[in-house]
């Protein structure tokens, strides 16, 4: 069965003292959104505090799901917590977003049996909760990329679709768009991907997939507008910050822009589901090379190789200088 994971959406250091006294959902929620170093100690601060709150249980999934390495641990209190709470539905969402994380980690075999557990999670949350929509949209990336005989299937992915336009217009527009690149109906995925953006042009998601489409399409004002905005929107969005680096090396434009940029990425911590550092050092060569400043363009791509010797791009960028 061929590899697939649902990476939904999507470090530890010393918590200030503030923080160890203000220990309260929403600021748990605030570290989390912001992807925090300080998220992981505040969270079990208040899995301490309150043991049996299934909210503050959910805290602790989300944030070991944040932290590289943690899929298995989260796996399991994601299946402790659907134990306990069998008829509370945001346990079913985490504990599904917990399979997908991990499913990716484990052999063919293990695959096999992972993926209808993680299925049936995501429907048992939408039959306890039919306003989960996180649940509906990873049910449709389950039913489009699942082989058919664990499940998979186009036509139960457009039911969701229809679910989708019915209840939040504008996940239905990303759905439509998701469908349409299964289809490989490229331009009409485009179209779909914008107008979800266009209907909420601050979800990270939506914001991704413009500003790529953007890149794609060389429209790099459009795209430098995207990429710009996210990340003045929201600072600390490493996707955001890479991307606006991007655009700058793709574009041959606005390089010192980029190349601060990636300085600004490699700030923060690394992140899964975001690129690795040692692609942002590659890419802050690239920048820098560009801006005939060949001295800097050699260090970054000499900090590339040291995370990464085999890195090919770098490799490729320094044979350049």
């Amino acid at each position: 069965m061929p590899r697939f994971f649902l990476s939904l959406l999507l470090g530890l250091s010393l918590v200030l003292p503030a923080f160890a006294a203000a220990n309260t959902l929403a600021e748990a929620e605030a570290l989390l959104k912001d992807r925090d170093p300080r998220a992981a100690e505040v969270v079990a601060a208040l899995a301490k505090a309150r043991p049996d709150d299934r909210d503050v249980r959910i805290l602790q999934i989300r944030a070991l799901l944040q932290q590289r390495g943690k899929a298995e641990q989260a796996l399991e209190l994601a299946e402790e917590l659907a134990d306990d709470e069998p008829d509370y539905g945001p346990a079913h969402l985490w504990l599904g977003n917990a399979y997908g994380n991990r499913i990716g980690e484990v052999g063919t075999f293990g695959q096999a049996t992972m993926a209808p557990k993680l299925r049936r999670a995501f429907e048992r949350a939408l039959e306890l909760d039919p306003g989960l929509h996180d649940a509906r949209s990873a049910l449709l990336e389950y039913y489009l990329q699942a082989p058919a005989i664990v499940g998979g299937s186009v036509a139960k992915a457009k039911a969701q679709v229809a679910e989708l336009q019915r209840r939040d217009p504008p996940r239905g527009h990303y759905a439509l768009g998701r469908v349409a690149q299964y289809e490989e109906r490229l331009d009409d995925a485009r179209r779909h991907y914008l107008d979800a953006y266009t209907a909420r042009p601050t979800n990270a998601v939506y914001r991704m997939s413009a500003g790529i489409i953007h890149q794609d399409a060389e429209d790099w004002a459009r795209a430098f507008a995207v990429f710009g905005d996210w990340t003045r929107d929201e600072p600390k969005a490493a996707g955001a910050w890479y991307q606006l680096g991007r655009t700058a090396v793709l574009s041959g434009q606005r390089l010192d822009e980029g190349v601060a940029a990636f300085r600004r990425f490699l700030a923060l911590p690394e992140q899964p589901g975001q690129p690795e550092h040692k692609y942002a050092w590659w890419r802050l060569g690239q920048a820098l090379a560009l801006a005939g400043d060949k001295a800097a363009a050699r260090q970054a791509l000499q900090e590339a190789l040291a995370l990464d010797p085999g890195l090919a791009e770098a490799k490729a960028e320094l044979a350049k200088l």
